[in-house]
């Protein structure tokens, strides 16, 4: 295991999720002028839920977050081509995907770390 490697990417895992696990009002909050495209926050996720899955396996995570992050992981898979595009502000409000993934982030966080809110959305 690479100690500083793994570390870094559990803080990245652990700040996107919070980012994920925050209410809809927050995180539109949070992206303010940033103009974040919903594919691309879907590539990152999607990445992050492969990264995050070797975490487990090298006991970064503790095993019981793997399932929450399998479900964030399918919940993208049903985001819809249609639902990519455009910017991510519109879809964290448009899409219901965005509302199912929600509930998955705050429970991984809370098996992770005893508490969902207790980090501070990430910085861009």
């Amino acid at each position: 295991m690479n100690l500083l490697g793994d570390a870094h990417l559990r803080d990245w895992t652990l700040r996107f999720m919070a980012l994920l696990a925050a209410d809809t009002p927050a995180q539109l909050d949070w992206l303010g002028e940033r103009e974040w495209e919903t594919g691309s926050v879907v590539e990152e996720m999607e990445l992050i839920c492969r990264v995050a899955e070797g975490l487990v396996e090298r006991g970064a995570f503790e095993s019981e977050g793997l399932r929450d992050l399998q479900a964030i992981g399918h919940c993208l898979t049903e985001i819809d081509a249609a639902h990519h595009a455009g910017l991510w502000a519109g879809a964290l409000v448009a899409d219901p995907a965005w509302d199912a993934i929600r509930p998955l982030a705050r429970r991984f966080l809370l098996t992770t770390l005893g508490d969902w809110r207790q980090l501070e959305l990430p910085s861009a």
